[in-house]
C-alpha cells in the first residue's frame, strides 16, 4: 500500500517539476571543436531557446577522444535537465570505436531528438583536376592505397561516410584524420588532402566561391542546399549512402516529464521561422523524432555503425 502511494505522489511530483523546469541557466555541450558543424547547429538551437526559456543556455565545447570526453561531462552530469548533450550521429559509433569508456551509450543516455540532418558532401580541391566521382574513383585504382581522404577524427561521422563509399567503389585509400571539420577543410583547399565528405553545412560556401568543387553528396537523398549535385548512390556507388546528422540526449536518468518538457521547448525552437530559415541557409534538413523514437533509432544506428567499423577495419589509438 505504501509502496503504491509512494508511486503515486512520484508521478504527480513529475508534471509540476517539468511545468517549474527550466528555473535556471542551461548548458549545452559539443564534443566538438568551435565552428563545426554540430557546434553550429547547437548555437543556433541555444539561442532560441534562451529566449524561449528567458534564462541563458550556454554552449560549452569539450572535443577530443572522438568525442568521448564531451559525452563524458554529461554522461557524470546531474540528471536535471539543465545539462544537455549536443553530437553528431559519430554518438552511434564510439561504442564500438571506444568501447572502454567509463559511460555506457545505451544505459546511460536519453534521446530528446535529433536536430537536423546534415548531409555531407564530397568535396575537393579545383587544383586536384578531378571533376566527378568517375573521376576520383579512376585516380583511386589507378594508384591504389595514394589517394588521401581527410574525416574530423578517427572513428567520426565523416570517416564512416567516406568509409561507405570507398567500400563501394572497391578502392584502398589513405585516411588522414583531423581534430576537427575546421582543421580538416584547411587541408583540404590547399589540396595537400585529397578530398573529404564534409557536412554542407561547414562547406557550402566555400562550394558557392569556387575554392572546392562538390562531386555528390553522401546521404541517401540530395542536398536541398545543392540540388544539382548527386548523390554517391547515382553516381553508381551502391551501399555508399551514410546519414550524418546532429541529436540532442540528456543523462538517462532524467525524469521523463523532463525529457518530453525539453523536447517540446526544442521542438517550439525548431519551427520558428527564424530558426527554419537559418537552418534552410546552411543546408540542415528536418529530422524530428520524440523521445522513445530517437531511442530506438540510436539503438539501431549503434549495430549498423558497429557493422561498418568492422568492416572497413577502423581502429582508434
Amino acid at each position: 500500500m505504501k509502496s503504491a502511494i509512494a508511486m503515486l505522489a512520484l508521478a504527480a511530483a513529475l508534471p509540476a517539476q517539468a511545468q517549474t523546469w527550466p528555473a535556471k541557466s542551461l548548458r549545452v555541450v559539443v564534443p566538438f571543436t568551435a565552428a563545426s558543424a554540430t557546434d553550429t547547429i547547437a548555437r543556433i538551437v541555444s539561442e532560441r531557446l534562451s529566449a524561449q526559456f528567458g534564462h541563458n543556455v550556454v554552449v560549452e565545447n569539450r572535443p577530443g577522444a572522438g568525442g568521448t570526453i564531451g559525452v563524458g561531462t554529461i554522461a557524470r552530469a546531474e540528471p536535471d535537465g539543465y545539462s544537455i548533450l549536443v553530437h553528431s550521429s559519430s554518438f552511434t559509433v564510439t561504442p564500438t570505436t571506444y568501447p572502454n569508456t567509463p559511460y555506457n551509450t545505451l544505459r546511460d543516455f536519453s534521446g530528446i531528438t535529433p536536430l537536423a540532418n546534415l548531409p555531407n558532401v564530397l568535396v575537393i580541391a579545383p587544383s586536384r583536376n578531378i571533376r566527378s566521382v568517375k573521376d576520383l574513383v579512376a585516380a583511386a585504382k589507378a594508384k591504389s592505397g595514394t589517394l588521401t581522404y581527410a574525416s574530423a577524427g578517427a572513428g567520426s561521422a565523416t570517416q564512416l561516410n567516406a568509409e561507405r563509399f570507398r567500400l563501394g567503389a572497391g578502392f584502398e585509400g589513405v585516411h588522414v584524420p583531423f581534430k576537427g571539420t575546421p582543421e580538416a577543410l584547411t587541408e583540404i583547399l590547399t589540396g595537400r588532402v585529397d578530398y573529404y565528405f564534409c557536412p554542407v553545412i561547414s562547406v557550402l560556401q566555400f562550394i558557392k566561391d569556387g575554392k572546392l568543387l562538390a562531386l555528390a553528396a553522401g546521404s541517401t537523398k540530395r542536398s536541398s542546399a545543392l540540388p544539382d549535385v548527386p548523390t554517391t548512390l547515382e553516381a553508381g556507388i551502391p551501399n555508399s549512402d551514410y546519414n550524418f546528422y546532429v541529436g540532442m540526449m540528456v543523462p538517462s536518468k532524467t525524469p521523463r516529464a523532463v525529457v518530453f518538457a525539453i523536447y517540446e521547448h526544442t521542438v517550439k525552437a525548431l519551427q520558428t521561422p527564424e530558426t527554419r530559415e537559418r537552418m534552410g541557409k546552411l543546408g540542415a534538413e528536418s529530422m524530428l523524432m520524440n523521445p522513445s523514437e530517437f531511442d530506438a533509432y540510436i539503438r539501431k544506428e549503434i549495430a549498423s555503425n558497429a557493422a561498418l567499423v568492422k568492416a572497413a577495419g577502423i581502429t582508434v589509438n
